[in-house]
């Protein structure tokens, strides 16, 4: 299994290998230009006229995957039972769209608009726009769309972007890693900015010795596997039904791939296993190795692959399950804000 230079800073900040305080002068740079741009937007934004509709942010301060994909998802699907009509703005990052604002159709593929949105968009069905800007994102959502609500796939460092809810999302098992800024560690932002957001959630049971600095009790998410669905026309199989009986591979170009590798060995099974890069734009000379063995990957993998699978390429199909206490919690804020 190849070692990428993404999976090596990431073993480093995780696993807190003692070179990295090398870098501390570059990470307190580094954070002293973050707090000077976070004033600076917030200056930029109290210029602006106001955007009219709540605003929801499911960020991390953290670089790696946290599993806030699953988690907004969630969220849509929760607002659009309850009456509301939100629309969803990301960045599109590992797309290139021919223009910004972008906005997601039927028609769209990961290459021009990120792997990320569209997977959004065809979970939940709402409108998503794609774009550097966020504010100029959520203002063409709000110009084209009926939209009540507005929900942004990350950016809780984009302060140009007005918000009325935060919600941070952190790794339950792999926590803030060193706790040091980039480049010394894998923060955005100090750990304390998770004492600003209004609800911190950990994707799984948390096994930290440090506890965060937080000043609630986070909320605890799981991604649980639903089904297995074909890469090729989403055709379904039973979660208690392995997709295949031989020998098999598993593929994960994600934030954390081990957390996906993870969860094969919980259903039983026991694949070779490959790592790509984060929003890797797979091609079908990727997958020579496969040959003609059954393959498993995530659904974020999957929407980038569909073109090509074969139809022995089957992907995990997960919901995000939270508490009463999240959804509780979140009512009574957007309750204040509407």
């Amino acid at each position: 299994m190849s070692i990428t230079r993404q999976d090596f800073w990431l073993e480093a900040w995780y696993q807190g290998r003692w070179w990295l305080y090398l870098l501390y002068p570059l990470a307190w740079l580094f954070r002293t230009l973050a707090a000077r741009r976070r004033r600076q937007q917030q200056r930029q934004n109290q210029q602006l006229a106001p955007l009219g509709v709540p605003v929801i942010v499911v960020g991390n301060i953290t670089l790696g995957g946290t599993g806030k994909t699953p988690l907004l998802i969630a969220i849509a699907k929760y607002l659009q039972r309850q009456g509301y009509r939100p629309g969803i703005i990301s960045r599109g990052y590992g797309g290139q769209a021919p223009y910004y604002p972008y906005t997601l159709s039927s028609n769209s593929r990961a290459a021009e608009v990120g792997d990320e949105p569209l997977l959004i968009f065809r979970e939940t069905g709402c409108p998503v726009v794609v774009g550097p800007d966020r504010r100029a994102d959520a203002e063409a959502l709000l110009e084209a769309h009926a939209c009540d609500i507005i929900l942004s796939d990350d950016g809780l460092q984009h302060y140009r972007l007005p918000r009325s809810i935060e919600i941070a999302v952190v790794d339950g098992q792999r926590g803030l890693g060193n706790g040091l800024c980039l480049p010394a560690g894998p923060l955005r932002e100090p750990p304390q900015r998770l004492t600003e957001v209004d609800l911190v959630v950990f994707n799984g049971d948390t096994t930290l010795v440090t506890p965060l600095p937080v000043d609630s009790q986070p909320h605890t998410m799981r991604l649980a596997p639903s089904c297995w669905r074909a890469v090729v026309d989403q055709s379904e199989k039973p979660l208690l039904q392995p997709p295949c009986e031989t020998e098999v591979w598993a593929v994960a170009g994600i934030g954390n791939p081990q957390r996906f590798f993870n969860t094969l060995a919980q259903l039983g099974l026991k694949p070779k296993t490959q790592v790509f890069p984060d929003h890797h734009q797979y091609q079908i000379s990727d997958f020579a190795f496969v040959q003609d063995s059954p393959l498993l990957m995530t659904a974020k993998d999957a929407i980038k692959c569909q073109t090509f699978a074969q139809p022995n390429w089957w992907y995990l199909a997960v919901d995000a399950k939270l508490g009463e206490r999240f959804w509780h919690q979140l009512s009574e804020k957007l309750q204040s804000c509407v």
